[in-house]
């Protein structure tokens, strides 16, 4: 059954606004990278504070904390992992973290951590057996997460938005509508391929160079099957019988 008009409209709608919303995302992303990599070589090259800063700086320094409170959030999608964290003399300070371990999920109330205090915030949190964790605002590991979401936006966006005014212009053709949900579809693949490889990186603490390095062939190989599938069903090779000939071919007299 083929598909009304107007509801064809409001899904290709849908397709160029995550396009576009995912277009402009990746392309941000693209350009945080390298002020992201240029931080966390400022971070690591900080020396440590001689004595307890008065203001934000530079220089690192270790605070000890008692844990007041640890939240993983993991029902609360819309909400980042937390913790409160006590000094010994001063107010708590509300800590986020953009994962929920290998730290934050085995803190305990009472618990005793150090976290590691740069610029005025806190962007790393230690426990007793010498864990380490980055919060929300640590810098490391950030380039590689603004340059896994390049990588998967923007191939999607672009995917999306191609897909979506192809489908569009297709007036009614459907192998130019099948060809345009093919592009489509092979942009999912590719953004998806990235958000693993990312994960994949961060998960065995690869450096941030494996990320296009393993991601690349795999979206070349994407993008060659994508452009085979296109011309198939340019050709007509992706529409079965009935969608070729909705009509039915009267058999031909004797050949049965």
């Amino acid at each position: 059954m083929a598909e009304a008009p107007g509801r064809k409209a409001v899904r290709l709608s849908m397709w160029l606004l995550v396009g576009v919303v995912a277009l402009v995302a990746g392309v941000a992303m693209g350009f945080q990278v390298d002020g992201a990599l240029e931080r966390e070589r400022e971070f690591r090259a900080a020396p440590a504070c001689a004595s307890v800063p008065v203001k934000a700086s530079g220089c690192l320094w270790e605070q000890e904390f008692t844990v007041r409170s640890a939240e993983t959030n993991r029902r609360h999608r819309n909400r980042s992992p937390e913790a409160v964290l006590v000094p010994s003399v001063g107010e708590p300070w509300d800590v986020t973290f953009r994962r929920t371990g290998p730290v934050l999920s085995e803190m305990e109330r009472g618990e005793r951590v150090v976290g590691v205090i740069w610029h005025g915030q806190v962007v790393e949190i230690r426990d007793a057996d010498g864990r380490r964790q980055q919060t929300s605002v640590g810098p490391v590991g950030w380039p590689a997460d603004r340059l896994g979401g390049a990588l998967a936006l923007v191939p999607l966006g672009l995917t999306a938005v191609s897909g979506g005014l192809w489908g569009f212009l297709a007036r009614g053709s459907r192998r130019h509508t099948t060809a345009a949900a093919v592009v489509r579809w092979h942009g999912i693949a590719i953004g998806v391929t990235a958000m693993l490889t990312l994960w994949a990186q961060s998960a065995n603490h690869w450096p941030i160079w494996a990320l296009p390095a393993i991601w690349g062939p795999i979206a070349l190989i994407l993008l060659a099957c994508m452009t085979g599938f296109v011309i198939a069903a340019l050709h007509g090779e992706l529409e079965d019988d009935e969608q070729a000939d909705p009509q039915g071919t009267p058999p031909v007299p004797g050949s049965a």
